[in-house]
């Protein structure tokens, strides 16, 4: 098991792609905490996976956005666990709409869970693993659209592309510290977030023209790759995007 005896967070694991990471983190042996917010039943079926193959998980309520809920997200993890190895910003939201007509508090929301969240995840988390003096692996689930343009979508876009230089800084600041950034930036993966696509045929139909595999991801596969970033066998690894898409970002747009 790759992750054995590490502890991990995964934001927002209560479904979709932090679930699939969250479960299979717990199968490669770390100990998981599970971050969400709303009603306290969101992360039952993520803990039930885990718990169903025997693997450590407790769930923690926390609004990535918040610092005083950020860091008792890492206090509990420390508490429940002895120490902190490896965290995953997945938390993230998106609302489409028209650029001239994008309300400022929907811009706001999306670059406070998208770009503050991360930023104050990973400050609390690399205080914790300098003082352990350990190392540590720093993950953030971005979009292909930390790179690629996406009409009517342009927080998102923004949110994403903000997380790229994020990722990139940061990076090269805490590697005296042995701890690596880097991000994953799936393209379209089957999840709630996408429902809207996945809802209408003839809009899924011209997204899959776009991907040369022509299918959509799975969160196992994001989570896959989760895995790996988050091992000793990517140790060497730092400062870049790793993009899981089905080839989306070298064919969309070329015909």
């Amino acid at each position: 098991m790759r992750l054995q005896n590490k502890v991990a967070i995964v934001t927002g694991s209560g479904s979709g792609i932090g679930q699939a990471i969250a479960v299979r983190f717990a199968r490669e042996g770390a100990a998981v905490v599970v971050d969400y917010v709303g009603h306290s039943d969101v992360p039952n079926e993520t803990e039930k996976q885990i718990a169903s193959f025997g693997g450590k998980a407790i769930a923690v309520a926390a609004d990535v956005a918040k610092p005083d809920e950020v860091q008792n997200l890492i206090d509990r993890a420390v508490a429940a666990f002895g120490r902190l190895d490896i965290v995953v910003n997945n938390a993230g939201i998106e609302k489409k709409a028209p650029f001239v007509d994008y309300p400022l508090d929907g811009l706001q929301k999306i670059l406070a869970v998208n770009l503050v969240g991360p930023f104050l995840v990973s400050q609390a988390a690399a205080r914790q693993m300098i003082k352990q003096k350990q190392g540590g692996r720093l993950i953030n689930i971005s979009s292909v659209h930390e790179d690629l343009p996406m009409p009517t979508n342009a927080a998102y876009c923004a949110s994403k592309g903000g997380l790229r230089m994020l990722m990139r800084t940061i990076a090269v600041e805490l590697a005296k510290d042995r701890i690596t950034v880097n991000n994953i930036g799936p393209g379209a993966v089957f999840t709630p977030i996408d429902a809207d696509v996945e809802a209408k045929p003839e809009m899924e139909k011209s997204l899959m023209g776009e991907i040369p595999l022509n299918r959509w991801g799975k969160p196992e596969e994001i989570a896959g790759l989760a895995v790996y970033l988050a091992s000793d066998e990517a140790a060497y690894i730092t400062g870049s995007t790793y993009f899981i898409d089905g080839g989306m970002l070298r064919q969309s747009g070329s015909y």
